[in-house]
């Protein structure tokens, strides 16, 4: 179980974001740095309790029209090994001391139990309440083969991230979210679906992650 601490951190999330997301293929901001608030998301649990997973909406303000990205993150107290590509920056945690930020989709603790959530063996969590069950993050899995989370390589582009799950399904994240939970690809395999708010008060509800029959890379 995830404890949530009520502390610092220096530098924030939204304060390395604001730096990392424009490197990304899938932002969609111009030369304008990004005004990024967190404007919602859940988490998941490490079995083992070493890894913070967590999966933000963030909005950025700086252009014309609002723009929501999902960016899954993982927290942990060491590097993970080969992955400085992945390392989004270092924070000093008031109770936990430094831990590095990482783009989850390249940590295969993320990974693990993302694929865990689309079967229903793990339960998504409160973004910011410890040991609080979010009920309105909503999952399925409609294939017949267990999903495997041997570690594959992530690929980036303008519609996303892609990850191979062997032996024969795509796992895509919607980097950039929009409003409508049933905006489902023809024969998709499996779903998450969230929920963020907007910056005129109301609240959003879009696809997170899809799980699609085949090779997408």
């Amino acid at each position: 179980m995830a404890v949530i601490h009520r502390t610092t951190l220096k530098p924030t999330k939204l304060e390395l974001l604001t730096t990392w997301l424009p490197t990304r293929p899938w932002y969609t901001g111009g030369p304008t740095a990004p005004r990024l608030t967190k404007a919602g998301g859940f988490r998941l649990d490490d079995p083992a309790g070493e890894v913070g997973i967590e999966f933000m909406v963030a909005t950025d303000t700086s252009g014309p029209t609002p723009v929501h990205y999902l960016v899954p993150l993982t927290y942990r107290g060491a590097p993970l090994p080969d992955a400085d590509h992945a390392l989004i920056g270092t924070m000093e945690h008031g109770v936990l001391g430094e831990r590095w930020a990482y783009d989850g989709c390249h940590d295969p603790v993320l990974l693990t139990q993302l694929l865990a959530l689309f079967e229903g063996r793990t339960e998504p969590q409160a973004q910011s309440l410890t040991d609080t069950p979010d009920p309105e993050i909503t999952h399925a899995y409609t294939g017949t083969d267990p999903l495997s989370a041997d570690p594959t390589t992530p690929t980036d582009d303008h519609d996303g991230t892609r990850i191979p799950i062997p032996p024969t399904t795509t796992l895509h994240l919607n980097r950039t979210l929009r409003p409508g939970p049933d905006d489902l690809p023809a024969g998709a395999k499996g779903h998450v679906t969230g929920h963020w708010d907007l910056p005129d008060g109301s609240r959003a509800r879009g696809v997170f992650a899809v799980l699609q029959p085949g090779s997408q890379i």
